[in-house]
């Protein structure tokens, strides 16, 4: 069987599909995980079915979108006047992400699911980074999506670079944000040329990676062995968990 891989929905008031609230995932989210042998399951916000959630899926794949984790969660009083937030999503993918930490599902973390990765693992956030960085690099690409803003550096040794077999991918970038300080455990293993965070990882836990950019879009064959590596492990914890015990 396909391992079932929980992907995280974004959220979007009344308006454009819907006079009423309505979930929203872009399908490429979904096809990159079936492409990669992984069965998809969208999961919407309800943080108190987490537990049940958890009991589904193999592994957790954890969204982007155009919008910010709370300050608050990371120790900063000020929130910067570019930041939005969706207080629900943001409740249920704490939650969800804790509770695969706790039983130690594989986790891949998208942009913004990168930085609640971070938050959830003790680490800040830079809240805006054309305030803290000054670089020729926009992270905020202004050419489409499915083509690379720039590359990241990737440090040798880490589960990064024995995914990719690389030290150097070209890569999409969209976001305003960006981790500051990790967590205790965690690592940095890609960086922007301007030292922008691009990949963290916690080597304590079976697969828990998160990138800044989007490989669900496919610009490189590293993305694809990404997201590929994030399915396997999920299906070898599912066959652990299957096999009968001695």
């Amino acid at each position: 069987m396909r391992p079932r891989i929980g992907i995280t929905l974004d959220a979007e008031l009344p308006g454009g599909y819907s006079k009423l609230p309505w979930y929203a995932l872009r399908e490429n989210y979904c096809d990159s995980i079936s492409e990669a042998g992984g069965l998809p399951l969208p999961l919407p916000h309800e943080p108190e079915l987490v537990a049940e959630y958890l009991d589904l899926i193999d592994g957790l794949f954890v969204t982007g979108g155009a919008f910010d984790v709370d300050p608050a969660l990371y120790g900063e009083g000020e929130k910067h006047e570019t930041v939005i937030l969706k207080p629900r999503r943001t409740r249920f993918e704490r939650a969800i992400i804790e509770g695969a930490l706790v039983r130690d599902l594989p986790i891949l973390g998208i942009c913004g699911g990168q930085q609640l990765l971070n938050v959830v693992l003790g680490g800040t956030l830079i809240q805006h980074l054309p305030d803290a960085v000054q670089s020729d690099i926009q992270h905020e690409q202004p050419n489409p999506r499915t083509e690379p803003g720039h590359d990241v550096l990737i440090e040798p040794h880490s589960l990064l670079a024995r995914i990719t077999g690389a030290d150097r991918l070209p890569v999409n970038s969209a976001h305003h944000q960006a981790v500051a300080h990790v967590g205790p455990g965690v690592e940095v293993t890609a960086r922007a040329p301007d030292g922008v965070v691009e990949a963290i990882e916690h080597p304590g836990k079976s697969f828990c990676l998160g990138v800044e950019w989007h490989p669900e879009y496919h610009i490189s064959y590293g993305d694809r062995a990404i997201l590929r590596s994030f399915v396997l492990a999920a299906s070898e914890g599912r066959r652990n968990t299957l096999r009968p015990q001695q």
